[in-house]
């Protein structure tokens, strides 16, 4: 963006033409003041406009949907509560509405004027003057403005992140269905501890994401106050209906207080909101990650989310989850950033009262929610690669451990005592969990409990089976074939009430800006 940079105050006449002056004129009582010039005897440096006012607008650039649409509640509600007239309102409505259907990219915009809402407002009086365009900013300054407009952004920008994470559950769900009865290991300290269900395991990550969910709600409630109305910081004289633009802007309820009209403390809960999800993802892409290496080769990515080594010929690089890992990493600062910046201001410095990291951070969340699911939707299961796991491993201990709890009276630590000295011998006599016998685990029981237990070698064979394990999990909540069926219903009933709420939301909005649009309708017949 050019930076213009004028050498003296420019003055607006009300013919449309600017005279610049070293001495900086006196205006006369029909010309149009430049913004600060009644404050300020210099212009705007051009090291401030490059590194203050410059930033700013880019930022604000994104918002101009959102500032527009203000400008029109705003201007309904003065009409309707009879602070401007609806004469002078039928001037300013359809140069507003042309600038909001040209787009930001049809609006010049001169960083010497300052911040978004005075970019629209200089376009107001270049076509009206400022003696009809100043009636605009009645009752209203450009702290709840601005603060409204980065409220409406940010509401914006975090359902459409819960868009994407909504449809990341749904693959979820998807790929879990298709993989109920997937036997995989478990894993704690990456040691195998059980069999578990890979089924089972993606509903964990639905639930998680559900949680997610309900966290981004819960911020979206607090973010979805509307502080148009508080003017400045005390309040206004003149008769405004804050509860009109409430309604017209889609928001749920008046921010209250007139203190907190640039409040940014929401937003760091948004960002912290938006860690969460990308944690989430790190958990899975991480255990992906862990899972396709040639060591564990349990599952194996698509070719098309792998890329290939310069060197090495025989590499499938799983590049798309190194992306999602190396985003988590950066998120983990989004909160403690907004917060670190807030330490600094006290309750008076507002200018510090912006998360503008939140921008990134919207987009990074959607984008790798989009990634991990198609890198889901998309992966191989190696399944004789899992069974060979399984069947070397000693996963299935903690059932042996059970079964001598139920048929040899012993607690469960003596138990737990038995079956591990079993395995130590085992693996000091080179002897594999298919070959393990009775007497091996009587060999067991005598050096740790003091006498034999002669179990049956069917059962034994049996308490160490995985699909065995599996069939016998009947605990809520369990891998067993139908707490797995219910797991499912109860994920795919919360996945409902989840987008049910968001249509909720959207039909709100929606609704909101065809009520203001009918508004406008009204006061211009």
């Amino acid at each position: 963006m050019p930076v213009p940079v004028p050498v003296t105050w420019p003055v607006q006449h009300s013919n449309g033409h600017a005279k610049a002056s070293v001495g900086g004129p006196t205006p006369k009582a029909n010309d149009t003041v430049a913004f600060t010039e009644a404050r300020l005897s210099k212009p705007p440096s051009e090291l401030l406009l490059l590194h203050d006012h410059v930033p700013h607008l880019l930022r604000e650039k994104q918002q101009f949907p959102q500032y527009l649409q203000i400008d029109l509640a705003h201007l309904v509600m003065l009409v309707e509560q009879d602070i401007v007239s609806k004469s002078i309102a039928q001037q300013i409505f359809p140069v507003l509405l042309g600038i909001r259907d040209g787009g930001v990219e049809n609006l010049e915009i001169d960083p010497s004027k300052g911040t978004m809402l005075l970019q629209v407002e200089a376009a107001l009086v270049d076509k009206l003057g400022e003696d009809i365009a100043g009636y605009l900013h009645t009752a209203r300054s450009r702290i709840d403005q601005g603060g409204t407009a980065r409220r409406l952004f940010k509401r914006d920008s975090l359902l459409q992140v819960m868009r994407h994470l909504r449809s990341f559950q749904r693959t979820l769900l998807d790929v879990a269905d298709d993989h109920s009865d997937t036997v995989i290991p478990y894993y704690t300290h990456m040691q195998q501890a059980q069999p578990g269900n890979l089924g089972h395991y993606l509903l964990a990550f639905a639930d998680r994401l559900h949680d997610d969910f309900e966290r981004c709600a819960e911020a979206f409630r607090r973010a979805n106050r509307n502080p148009l109305g508080s003017v400045g910081l005390s309040g206004t004289s003149w008769p405004i209906d804050r509860r009109r633009t409430t309604h017209l802007l889609g928001f749920d309820q008046v921010l209250d207080n007139s203190k907190l009209a640039r409040e940014a403390y929401y937003a760091a809960e948004i960002a912290s909101c938006l860690s969460f999800v990308m944690s989430t993802l790190n958990d899975l892409a991480t255990d992906l990650h862990i899972w396709c290496t040639s060591e564990f080769s349990l599952i194996s990515l698509d070719d098309s989310f792998c890329s290939t080594s310069s060197i090495f010929p025989q590499k499938r690089n799983p590049v798309a989850l190194e992306t999602i890992r190396s985003a988590a990493g950066g998120a983990v600062t989004w909160a403690a950033t907004a917060l670190s910046t807030f330490r600094g201001e006290g309750t008076g410095d507002q200018a510090l009262r912006t998360v503008p990291l939140l921008d990134s951070a919207f987009e990074t969340t959607s984008n790798m929610l989009d990634l991990a699911a198609g890198i889901l939707s998309t992966v191989k299961v190696n399944n004789q690669r899992i069974k060979t796991l399984l069947s070397v491993t000693w996963s299935t201990a903690s059932n042996l451990a059970d079964e001598l709890v139920r048929r040899k009276q012993l607690s469960f630590r003596q138990a737990h005592h038995v079956v591990a000295r079993m395995i130590r011998i085992c693996e000091q006599e080179g002897v594999l969990r298919s070959a393990a016998t009775p007497e091996l685990l009587d060999m067991a029981a005598r050096q740790t409990i003091g006498r034999p237990l002669h179990i049956d070698g069917q059962i034994l064979r049996s308490s160490l089976d995985p699909e065995t394990f599996v069939a016998t999990r009947i605990s809520s909540g369990s891998i067993g074939p139908s707490e797995v069926k219910s797991l499912m219903a109860k994920t795919r009933e919360r996945l409902e009430g989840d987008e049910a709420w968001m249509s909720a939301k959207v039909s709100q909005i929606e609704d909101a800006s065809s009520q203001l649009e009918a508004a406008i309708r009204s006061i211009m017949l």
